[in-house]
Parts: C-alpha cells; sequence; structure tokens
C-alpha cells in the first residue's frame, strides 16, 4: 500500500519532498489531537487537519557517506538525510469535503535516536492507536513491534521538561490567533493546560507500568479543554503530581537510557531488510563478542536491581 507522502508526491502536491521518499517511507501515524482523542469535531474547519509523523530509510549512499568516496574530516561532508517536513499541504481532493497535512518524516536513524532520547514527540508516534496508523511496512512492524525497548527513566526528565516548557507559554506567551480567543473565554490557555496534563501521565505510565497508552487521560484533557478546571487547580494538581512522580522515578526499575546494544541490533536488522546486506557499510560484531555484550547488558540490569 502506498504512503500518505507518495500518494501526494504522485499527485504534485509536494514538489520538495526529496525523490527517494516516494518509494522509501516505511512508517507514517496521525499524531496530534487525534492521536490523543481529543480532537474537538464540533468545530467545523473549512479543511480538518492531520499531523502526520513517519520515517523513511534514505538511498545508501546518504546514510552511509563512506561510500561516496568521502574522508571524514577532508574536505566537504556529503549531504545526509535527517528529517523532511512540509506544513500545510492542502489536498482538497481527499475525502470529498479535504484535508490539511502537516509532515514530518525522518530518517531511520534520526528517528531511533531520538525515540532513544526519549523525545515526547517522537516516542509518542510509535504508540499510537492502530487506527491511527496511516502507513506500516515490514520494517515499521518491526519497529512498532519492538517500541518498548525505547522506554527508560530518562522520559521523566524529558516528559517534565516538555511539561514545564509548557507551563511557561502558558504563563508568558501572549496569544495570538485563534489561541487568543480561548483565553479570553477560559481565562488561559487550555490547550497549553491538557498537553501538560498529558505529558505528566505518559511519564507516569511509562515508570510505572513500562507501557505508554496515549488517549489514557482522554476524558481529562477534554474536560480541561472545556475549561472545567481553573488555572488554580491545574497549578495544584501539576505541584502534587510532580512530587509523586520524583518519587516514581526512585523506585523505576526500567533502565537510566535504553538499552544501546538491542535498538542497535534492531536498527541493522531494519536496514538490513530495506537494503539487502550491508557488509559493506558496516563492521559487524562477532558471535561471541555479540552475546557477550548482551550478557554483560543483562548482568548490569540484574546488580542495579539488587543493590538500588
Amino acid at each position: 500500500m502506498a504512503s500518505t507522502t507518495q500518494k501526494l508526491m504522485e499527485r504534485g502536491l509536494i514538489p520538495g519532498a526529496p525523490l527517494f521518499l516516494k518509494s522509501n517511507v516505511h512508517y507514517e501515524t496521525i499524531m496530534g489531537s487525534h492521536a490523543y482523542g481529543v480532537a474537538d469535531t464540533s468545530v467545523k474547519q473549512k479543511l480538518p487537519d492531520y499531523d502526520v509523523y513517519g520515517f523513511a530509510i534514505p538511498p545508501k549512499e546518504l546514510l552511509f557517506k563512506h561510500l561516496t568516496g568521502w574522508i571524514p574530516g577532508f574536505g566537504d561532508e556529503p549531504p545526509g538525510f535527517d528529517t523532511w517536513q512540509q506544513t500545510g499541504v492542502l489536498d482538497p481532493s481527499s475525502g470529498g469535503q479535504g484535508k490539511e497535512w502537516d509532515l514530518s518524516i525522518f530518517g531511520i536513524v534520526r528517528y531511533f535516536e531520538l525515540c532513544r532520547e526519549n523525545n515526547p514527540n517522537v516516542i509518542d508516534s510509535l504508540f499510537t492507536n492502530e487506527e491511527c496508523v496511516l502507513h506500516c511496512t515490514q520494517i515499521g512492524r518491526m519497529v512498532r513491534d519492538h517500541r518498548k525497548l525505547f522506554l527508560s527513566k530518562l522520559c521523566w526528565k524529558k516528559f517534565r521538561g516538555y511539561a514545564n516548557a509548557q507551563l511557561r507559554k502558558l504563563n508568558d506567551k501572549v496569544p495570538i490567533g485563534g489561541r487568543k480567543e480561548i483565553v479570553e473565554k477560559f481565562g488561559y490557555d487550555v490547550k497549553f493546560a491538557y498537553h501538560i496534563v498529558r505529558l505528566f501521565d505518559e511519564a507516569e505510565q511509562i515508570m510505572l507500568e513500562h507501557d505508554l497508552d496515549l488517549q489514557r487521560a482522554k476524558e481529562v484533557m477534554k474536560a480541561i479543554r472545556r475549561g472545567e478546571w481553573t488555572l488554580e487547580q491545574l497549578k495544584a494538581w501539576v505541584v502534587e503530581k510532580d512530587r509523586a512522580l520524583e518519587a516514581a522515578y526512585t523506585r523505576c526499575q526500567l533502565p537510566e537510557k535504553p538499552l544501546l546494544e538491542p535498538l542497535r541490533k534492531l536498527l541493522l536488522e531494519c536496514l538490513e531488510t530495506h537494503y539487502g546486506s550491508i557488509d559493506d557499510c558496516v563492521a559487524q560484531t562477532g558471535w561471541a563478542e555479540s552475546t557477550l555484550r548482551e550478557i554483560d547488558t543483562l548482568l548490569q540490569s540484574q546488580r542495579r536491581k539488587l543493590y538500588s
């Protein structure tokens, strides 16, 4: 099945997209309010908008630059591929009424790295409900099926940081456009507010349940969006939840950071599935060395549990 990116390219709606994306996107999912279960269907828009995140595998020479003959540290570095983004893509013939797309397609290495860093926006894209998934190849399914490998205690630092950034925007940002109307109606920006609650809830799920349901807090978020929480209630909730999650962090049994070797193995499997052999690109470790590393990683994990 063709990806959304491919369909838009074939219809000439995203002329600036890299040509290789037409046949090399392996995963696309709807994000934003649709993924979190809080889309406001009561508001009639000219075109409903959809945020799409996904990843692609670029041609070998864009990923393994040494194949071009380039010597690291000598001469200009050849171009690579990290991320391609396009917002406001109007698709008037899609679904009768039409749609507006905001697309973010990451190179697979960048995607893995952002997930490994527990970037909230990117790691969420692996935990969307199945009905939000627009396109998923065998490689996309491999990554999605192993998504829990990316979870770690690092989530608390990252999700908390994003939540605090939303709180600062709520306090300091001068509202404009539609945001101004929201503030005038409710007294504060309820969109920033429900994202704060969402981020804390997701961090709690990861640390306590080692899993993530993006829509678990949707009813609370909807209530906030309807203006049923005051700003004072929100701030009190944040203080209490922050204290509880700080305690949860000390008890969390997840690793401090995602284990590198299982993710490296998964990434290499994805690249081999896409390219075929990558013996000319990556120096593979022997089975004995790889096994010893896995044993060492397991022992370190058990030691943390015994002596923490």
